[in-house]
């Protein structure tokens, strides 16, 4: 009988605030997905890391002849004392290849990348009056951590016979970097929201609070306790926060389905990025459903402390 009642009492309160109601799921609803998108953001970005620090090899570039006629003209320090000879070139490789940091070493020939040079860049003007003597031997150092890098430009960067170091990790960063200050824009709009969201709850709260102060009275004079009297408040907003969650759920399901994995999706537009897969989404969703749930209670229980008193 007393769960019957409770039942009644959260159909009527949430067809009386049928309105702030309905504008408490939509903000739940944006809040959360906003949230669980700034948590697939993170899963994206620490996915990509691990696959593009893992493919990309730092480049030891080596001094050639034209280098050291170049920077003898122009004064810089890299090259002053000429090409690479054959035994700093031993040497480097040596040292390379004693670090427990190094995986592989491959060497390219400048041969090799003036091959190279001319499969990439054929098509272009440049490409006609560039020489095989022009380009630089280098060695293609691929680590175990890739994200130590800069242990290696630290090693090599200035040595007799070395040219520069190069590595593509920094544009990586780079790019990280943008996607981390994209994820902390959408986390500072869910803290927006969220606020609006409570901000609804509460109001919502007293005002059903309000219109039923009548019966609230009556039941503390019969004897019900405070707890019986705020449950159903609590569950109704419970039960909105619960619908806006299903909703969040509902908006990061299609957003999986239809931007990512569907027809001309961005997978098949963009094959160079490993995206996150449907796993990610769903270990996101109990926690929506979760928070969807206790954030409403939590909410109606602290507003109930301060307005339903009888």
């Amino acid at each position: 009988m007393r769960a019957q009642f409770v039942m009644s009492e959260i159909g009527v309160g949430l067809r009386r605030n049928l309105t702030m109601t309905f504008a408490v799921i939509i903000s739940v609803a944006l809040s959360l997905a906003l949230f669980g998108g700034s948590l697939l953001m993170r899963d994206q970005v620490s996915k990509m890391k691990g696959y593009w620090y893992d493919k990309v090899n730092v480049s030891i570039y080596l001094c050639n002849k034209s280098d050291a006629e170049d920077n003898s003209e122009s004064g810089s320090k890299a090259c002053a004392k000429g090409a690479v000879t054959p035994e700093q070139k031993q040497q480097i490789e040596t040292d390379l290849k004693k670090m427990d940091l190094v995986e592989t070493v491959h060497y390219e020939s400048s041969d090799e990348a003036y091959k190279h040079y001319k499969e990439r860049f054929g098509h272009t003007a440049l490409a006609s009056v560039i020489t095989p003597d022009q380009m630089p031997d280098s060695f293609r150092v691929k680590l175990k951590q890739p994200e130590k890098y800069k242990v290696i430009t630290t090693a090599f960067a200035g040595r007799d016979g070395v040219q520069s170091v190069a590595d593509q990790h920094t544009e990586l960063d780079n790019l990280f970097q943008m996607l981390g200050y994209l994820n902390w824009a959408a986390l500072g709009i869910m803290l927006i929201m969220l606020i609006v969201a409570l901000l609804l709850i509460v109001n919502t709260v007293r005002v059903s609070a309000f219109s039923r102060r009548r019966e609230t009275g009556i039941m503390r004079l019969v004897g019900a306790s405070s707890f019986y009297i705020q449950v159903p408040f609590i569950m109704e907003a419970a039960f909105a926060g619960l619908i806006g969650a299903v909703f969040a759920c509902g908006m990061l399901g299609a957003g999986q389905y239809f931007v990512i994995d569907h027809g001309a999706s961005l997978r098949t537009k963009m094959e160079l990025i490993n995206f996150i897969g449907w796993d990610s989404v769903l270990t996101k969703l109990p926690l929506v459903l979760v928070i969807g749930v206790l954030m409403p209670s939590m909410a109606a229980f602290i507003a109930l402390r301060k307005y339903l008193k009888v």
